[in-house]
């Protein structure tokens, strides 16, 4: 299985569902628009889960990025760069078996790859506080 795969579709389906529940008709970027059927069946189960948990914890998940961000409003950051970041703060918060540097080296390879520079520098900053600040918990 790859994950990484994965981890990219479970971020178009991310993408997708964040425009389907602001009742958007707006058309998936042209990168964003793979389908299911590049997917393997462990990859989409994988993907599936990503997704499930993300948009199942997204209130939670959403204020602890916000508050990481400090003076960035989630709103305001760039669809893509929002839900990689939802994605990896998912895996950061609650999936032990996936360790930290892994889900943000995976999280960066993604923002490199669908993303600008500038906005791997930013996610990368604020997953390594976020991962920090998990790992504070008790």
């Amino acid at each position: 299985m790859n994950r990484r795969k994965a981890r990219e579709h479970a971020l178009r389906q991310l993408f997708r569902a964040e425009f389907a529940m602001e009742g958007e008709n707006n058309a998936v970027p042209e990168e964003l628009s793979g389908t299911a059927k590049d997917v393997g069946q462990g990859e989409k189960g994988f993907a599936d889960e990503l997704v499930r948990g993300t948009l199942g914890h997204a209130e939670e998940i959403d204020a602890i990025i916000q508050k990481a961000a400090e003076n960035w409003e989630i709103g305001r950051m760039a669809v893509v760069d929002r839900n990689i970041l939802r994605c990896a703060v998912y895996e950061l918060v609650y999936r032990n078996d996936i360790p930290p540097a892994v889900t943000i080296n995976e999280a960066l390879e993604i923002a490199k790859k669908y993303s600008s520079l500038d906005s791997v520098s930013f996610i990368n900053g604020l997953l390594d506080k976020i991962a920090h600040t998990v790992g504070e918990r008790p």
